[in-house]
């Protein structure tokens, strides 16, 4: 899928998240609520890390630029080293290494130790990159017409003030860990948002490798998907008028049952 659709995909599975949250007795205060959105629209573009045309790669200027051919070239020397005769040969690394249930997992946890080692500084920071890409996602028309100086900015700022809401007492610093564990829970929209980009990607024509390194029909870098009749293109039309139009709806829905509207 395109980056609008990731972003409007993992802002969706947030709110869905905090919607069974408040069905199962453990709501999320509002801070949480809205930042774990942002944070989710965000990471659900950062598995493109490994193409130099996506979103991500624009968003921090020549720094991410560099960062995707760092990251393409070390996930297609991984794709190499670990393919299996049925797997097909490849030139690149988009749609390996970091599009799987591995790198969701290891990104969420090193998001969530990061947050907790470095305190204040590690949440800023995780704030700020994801904050910039939730911009870049769901407000793609206006990022592309601004120019980079502005997105960064408004990422700072909504970063630090963000920051300084969830350190007031009660406002879930400390949800679902408790005390002693502030912050420990901001890898989990992490985590979702990469999750969600795999599984959208996965309804798409080329399908996903989300599930390796497991072998599946003899290949270790089987593309996880639905029956090829139920697939789509990147863009076209289902994508447009259809997923996206959903996403929000269910987003819409998930919000207010999180906040006990409905």
């Amino acid at each position: 899928m395109m980056g609008p659709a990731h972003s409007l995909s993992g802002a969706a599975a947030w709110l869905g998240v905090g919607a069974a949250a408040a069905a199962a007795g453990h709501p999320m205060p509002w801070p949480v609520l809205v930042v774990g959105a942002l944070i989710c629209a965000g990471a659900a573009l950062a598995p493109d890390l490994d193409h130099k045309s996506a979103t991500i790669s624009r968003a921090f200027g020549p720094l991410s630029k560099g960062l995707c051919e760092v990251v393409d070239k070390i996930s297609y020397a991984v794709y190499k080293a670990t393919r299996a005769p049925k797997d097909a040969r490849r030139s690149g690394g988009h749609r390996t290494l970091t599009h799987t249930w591995l790198w969701a997992v290891l990104i969420g946890a090193g998001s969530s130790v990061l947050a907790v080692t470095a305190d204040r500084w590690g949440v800023l920071a995780l704030l700020f990159v994801h904050l910039v890409l939730a911009v870049e996602g769901l407000l793609w028309r206006a990022a592309r017409m601004s120019s980079d100086v502005l997105v960064w900015l408004l990422g700072a700022t909504g970063a630090w003030i963000l920051a300084g809401v969830l350190d007031e007492p009660g406002n879930g610093a400390d949800w679902l860990f408790g005390p002693g564990q502030e912050y420990l829970w901001l890898g989990l929209p992490i985590l979702l948002g990469a999750l969600v980009h795999d599984i959208g990607d996965a309804l798409t024509v080329s399908g996903c490798p989300i599930l390796w390194p497991l072998p599946i029909k003899g290949k270790r870098w089987y593309p996880v998907g639905p029956p090829k009749g139920m697939r789509f293109r990147a863009g076209s039309w289902v994508e447009l008028k259809v997923l996206m139009p959903a996403f929000m709806l269910l987003g819409g829905v998930g919000g207010a049952s999180a906040l006990g509207f409905i």
